[in-house]
């Protein structure tokens, strides 16, 4: 049994062993998905795949989706026929995070000749293949190139067929291969610091360490939950669903979240069919997303582990939209299962008033852009963000992506990236929800297209109907919206932009939280000085 002292001591150089081989993606990626947008993850697991830690500013989704990931090849290739030097890759979107963009690494950690850990990392990359990443596919076959479980490095040596593969498959080689060596060196520091801290307190397995860590991490969660009372809390909401043939709008999500013993359990019985469009939402990103908003409410202190969701369960009905089945486009599922912490939310503030805060502007927003400019090809995803929303004790944070936290591009990165100049980026007056404190303001970004020969447009926008809702007796926030040369753009389908054309960019605001006549009249007066509310 190890005391309090050394456990903390050993779990703090873990997570610091998965925050440098973060640093190490974000320093060596070839794209700005990671190197400036935040869009990846590094796990270690023990040798069960049960998550030990995760990059302290790795993206939500990832605290359940990458270990669930290496417990898949696990279960594929079985351990003993796994070498030290090995690494497996895969994107498959029903045992990775949910769509084709994200390819996942996994690689078997040896120490004294014996299988001790895994070591995993995943990354957005540029471009996958198929049709570019937008609501457009109908099944998943016209999302890109999609590989099951395989073995990327054999003993260290890569598969040149595979590599050769990938390449010929994407817009961006490169740029894609680029991201993919800079995980295989993330998950290389991360076996030499582990590798070193079991020699330096003479390990030979981890399992004591995990499970000191799993079982206090789980009594802990526990004991926040029983400050819950107990009891069935409903909550449903509606998006902006979908138009044509077969679809559905809006779309239903629904969540019946029940407090019992200690433990949670959310339901999704009731929310719309998966749709015929690339927005439906895999059980994994969702459990993901349940798991994520608890521990935002309850415990939001505690190193990510897989103790500490243990006590959180997930049910949602096959051929939904938050648990749809192959071979369903996913490649939107964030503007789906960005909702999901939007329910559970919902549902907590029931038996929790003043512990969560009201929906935000979010699903995170984006457009990308293909093209070619001067010989080269381009395929660049910007990140817009929305507002967050209100508080018990204060104003939503403007522009702040949540439930993931993708970083807005930066202008620079934008114009390096893509032959495009942004004209100004601001915030959005009277974006936010009005209430006792008011939800955060979206932004407005105006993108003017300079190259010759012209590019394709492709959004992922939600929140453009359907405003986020306030909670408590707030207001909801601002819609959002897509103007191209002066005209609103349907978002739902691929635009081309010619040399000189604008594109305003107008994310939605968050919803405000309490009583609007209660907010006070101070705050009103700031919201007037500084531009935040609309004059007029």
């Amino acid at each position: 049994m190890l005391d309090a002292v050394t456990i903390e001591i050993m779990w703090t150089r873990i997570v610091s062993i998965v925050d440098e081989a973060a640093k190490v993606i974000a320093r060596t990626a070839f794209s700005t998905l990671s190197n400036d947008a935040n869009d990846y993850a590094c796990v270690l697991t023990d040798a069960d795949g049960a998550s030990l830690a995760q990059n302290t500013y790795g993206i939500p989704s990832f605290i359940a989706t990458l270990p669930a990931t290496v417990r898949h090849v696990l279960a594929e290739f079985g351990a003993a026929s796994m070498q030290d030097g090995d690494i497996y890759m895969t994107n498959d979107p029903w045992l990775g995070t949910g769509h084709l963009p994200d390819v996942c690494l996994v690689k078997p950690l040896f120490h004294a000749g014996q299988l001790v850990a895994f070591a995993a990392t995943t990354s957005h990359v540029p471009d996958i293949g198929g049709q570019v990443r937008s609501i457009a596919p109908r099944e998943i076959y016209e999302e890109g190139l999609h590989i099951p479980p395989v073995l990327f490095l054999r003993g260290g040596m890569p598969d040149a067929l595979l590599v050769k593969l990938i390449r010929l498959n994407v817009r961006t080689p490169d740029q894609t291969m680029g991201d993919v060596w800079a995980q295989v060196a993330a998950l290389e520091v991360m076996e030499a610091r582990l590798r070193q801290l079991m020699t330096d307190y003479a390990l030979t397995s981890l399992s004591t360490l995990a499970n000191e860590i799993y079982d206090r991490s789980e009594r802990a969660m526990r004991t926040a939950i029983r400050t819950v009372p107990e009891g069935v809390y409903h909550y449903e909401m509606q998006t902006d669903g979908m138009a044509g043939a077969g679809m559905v709008s809006p779309f239903t999500l629904r969540v019946a979240l029940t407090v019992k013993d200690g433990r949670i359990d959310a339901d999704y019985t009731g929310t719309t069919a998966q749709q015929p469009c690339a927005i439906n939402c895999p059980l994994t990103y969702t459990y993901a997303m349940t798991a994520y908003a608890v521990r935002c409410a309850l415990l939001p202190d505690l190193p990510n582990n897989e103790g500490m969701f243990r006590p959180v369960g997930v049910h949602a009905p096959e051929k939904t939209l938050l648990n749809p089945i192959f071979p369903a486009a996913v490649g939107g599922r964030a503007a789906t299962g960005h909702y999901v912490p939007v329910l559970v939310f919902g549902a907590l503030h029931q038996a929790l008033p003043g512990k969560v805060m009201a929906a935000p502007g979010s699903p995170l927003w984006n457009m990308t852009l293909i093209g070619e400019d001067q010989g080269r090809r381009y395929a660049c995803v910007l990140f817009f963000n929305g507002g967050l929303g209100g508080r018990a004790a204060s104003d939503g944070v403007s522009c702040l992506s949540w439930p993931s936290n993708i970083s807005t591009t930066p202008v620079e990165v934008a114009e390096r990236a893509a032959p495009v100049l942004i004209r100004y980026k601001r915030l959005t007056p009277g974006s936010g929800g009005d209430g006792t404190h008011r939800g955060g303001l979206g932004q407005e970004a105006l993108v003017e297209l300079r190259g010759a020969a012209g590019s394709s447009a492709f959004f992922m926008t939600e929140r453009t109907s359907i405003a986020a809702p306030g909670l408590g007796g707030g207001d909801a926030g601002g819609l959002g919206a897509v103007i191209i040369d002066g005209v609103a753009a349907d978002t739902r389908r691929p635009h081309h932009l010619q040399q000189g054309s604008t594109v305003l960019i107008r994310t939605p605001g968050g919803g405000g939280y309490g009583p609007v006549a209660a907010r006070d009249p101070a705050l009103r007066e700031r919201d007037r000085a500084q531009d935040y509310v609309s004059v007029g």
